[in-house]
């Protein structure tokens, strides 16, 4: 922004989005003890090469961090439900959820690799006051109940490993140790710390793999429904479940997150070539990471659709009954109602139909997905609170906080659930609120990306910024359309809760309509020199852009971004 010192310094209240110099000085303090940390470094010869696995190597790390969230245990109840419910019908939909998931992790990790910040930061630059305050609120609900969820997963976890003998709650306090298991690693440097995740990554694939091989679903049916997009015979219910399946998969906080990790790496900004390139190989990178998640995913969604798909309780529980080496054989009730199963249920059908074995490789499953899932939870509080609110608190102290935050009302739940089958079915409604706090990571994520102020050159293209609005005007409608039936079926419909939830849902939806008002700005669909209350769209935080001064006159072409 063209503007001196003398302006900088006075800058009045009114005018929340201009960036003093003092902001400046201060933001490098607060964020020094980031910068100081350990990055890796990127073999910088053959910078013309179009492919080296060296690079690729030392890129390898933020994706498969990032594809942890669509691994997490309220992803693996989603999938068994699905494969439950549709047997294999709904697999091209959790295909479709990860190829978009992949488009909008890439713009995260643009974001990243261009800014130089995360998204947080941006979004503390970009926006007024007030609207960035409400934006890290509504982030920080939907990183609580995402950590509610990776809890009660690892808790569940326990409880089946120990056929019951630890109860949740302490299954609940052990997660705790995940705090200061993050400290420790995180000590050593950030490749020893994404060493333990695809350590934990691995663990999954060989537990729901080794599920997979044993139950041996057809795989003639498996990749048909991964290539053909219809539910022949479906109805709501399946099509309720296709949306949870959406909604599991493309996790609001992880926009924030992919954007912060890709900073662990030394990427020279002055050079153009260097953050073209990085963009290139972290693109890459989280292709494959998510690659690799969607086939854990498959492997639960198929193990459940052929063994529970159009069974019954009854039949599962009887079934049950006939083992003597299993908990809780008799959790299924004795109807002809159609089997309901999650996480925990889960275990159990495993261990009735396939032996304890098979109940204790899912339950080791379950516990690295919500073990790894906590971390990155962790990690992604972490960054919102540095980005949003600029604590100046040691790290061990904010880790603290932000995971003391998410295990306090998760504790209560426990010591007040009267079982493990009452637990397992907050998934819902965590999908839910997590579904309601999406708009606040997808419509800023499109705004960055789409600016001239952040990202110059790299912006995306007009033909991407038009996919994106469209995918996510899409997401968006099918998230309400679930939520008012969710709501509606868990609340009712009686004038004193449309009373009480009117004010509420107008609120949210006039600050949906504000960011997307500045989202259209920034895909230049409106003009920044229109005049609208409220809004100054042409004082806007600008990106620096070092590349620029070394070759102003650079043109770039890209398929899906410019660049």
């Amino acid at each position: 922004m063209a503007s001196s010192n003398n302006d900088e310094v006075h800058v009045s209240e009114a005018e929340p989005w201009r960036v003093t110099q003092n902001d400046h000085v201060e933001q490098d303090l607060l964020e020094e003890d980031v910068e100081t940390q350990e990055k890796v470094e990127i073999p910088t010869d053959d910078i013309e090469k179009a492919f080296s696995f060296k690079k690729l190597w030392a890129f390898t790390g933020p994706g498969f961090l990032m594809s942890i969230a669509y691994l997490d245990p309220g992803n693996i109840e989603s999938d068994l439900q699905s494969g439950a419910k549709a047997a294999y019908k709904l697999l091209w939909v959790l295909l479709s959820a990860h190829i978009i998931g992949m488009l909008l992790q890439r713009m995260s990790a643009r974001l990243g690799v261009v800014s130089g910040k995360h998204m947080a930061e941006v979004a503390f630059q970009f926006y007024p006051r007030v609207p960035r305050i409400i934006l890290w609120l509504m982030i920080e609900i939907a990183i609580v109940c995402s950590d509610m969820q990776e809890v009660i997963g690892t808790a569940i976890a326990i409880f089946l490993l120990s056929k019951g003998l630890v109860p949740l709650y302490v299954g609940v306090f052990i997660t705790i140790l995940d705090t200061f298991t993050f400290l420790l690693i995180d000590r050593y440097g950030v490749r020893k710390l994404e060493l333990i995740f695809g350590v934990l990554i691995l663990t999954m694939t060989v537990s729901f793999g080794y599920e997979f091989v044993v139950v041996k679903p057809p795989l003639k049916d498996v990749i048909t429904g991964m290539v053909v997009p219809w539910c022949v015979g479906c109805g709501k219910e399946e099509f309720m479940q296709a949306i949870s399946v959406v909604g599991a998969v493309i996790m609001p906080h992880n926009l924030y997150l992919h954007s912060a990790l890709v900073k662990s790496r030394r990427v020279d900004r002055k050079d153009r070539r260097r953050v073209a390139e990085a963009n290139k190989y972290f693109t890459l990178e989280s292709a494959i990471a998510l690659f690799l998640s969607f086939f854990i995913n498959l492997f639960v969604v198929a193990v459940f659709a052929h063994g529970l798909y159009q069974k019954t309780n009854a039949d599962v529980r009887e079934m049950c009954i006939s083992r003597h080496d299993i908990p809780d054989a008799d959790i299924f009730p004795n109807n002809t109602e159609p089997v309901e199963v999650d996480i925990y249920k889960g275990g159990i059908y495993l261990g009735c139909q396939f032996g304890a074995i098979a109940m204790f490789i899912w339950g080791i499953g379950i516990f690295a997905a919500g073990q790894s899932s906590t971390m990155t939870g962790t990690y992604t509080g972490q960054f919102v609170m540095e980005g949003f609110v600029k604590i100046q608190w040691p790290k061990w102290k904010r880790v603290l906080i932000t995971r003391a935050v998410a295990i306090t009302p998760t504790l209560i739940l426990t010591f007040y659930s009267q079982g493990v089958q009452n637990l397992t079915g907050m998934n819902d409604f965590l999908n839910c609120v997590q579904m309601i706090q999406l708009p606040f990571a997808l419509i800023p994520i499109i705004t960055f990306t789409s600016s001239r102020k952040i990202m110059h050159d790299f912006r995306s293209s007009k033909l991407f910024q038009i996919f994106a609005l469209i995918t996510s005007a899409v997401i968006l409608s099918i998230n309400v359309y679930f939520i008012a039936d969710y709501v509606s079926s868990l609340l009712g419909t009686e004038w004193y809760v449309i009373m009480v939830l009117a004010p509420i849902t107008l609120f949210y939806v006039l600050f949906v309509l504000y960011l997307a008002i500045y989202c259209l700005v920034s895909c230049e669909v409106i003009p920044d020199t229109v005049s609208i209350r409220g809004f100054s769209f042409n004082k806007s935080y600008e990106n620096d852009a070092p590349w620029l001064s070394i070759n102003e006159s650079a043109v770039h072409d890209n398929a899906g971004f410019q660049n």
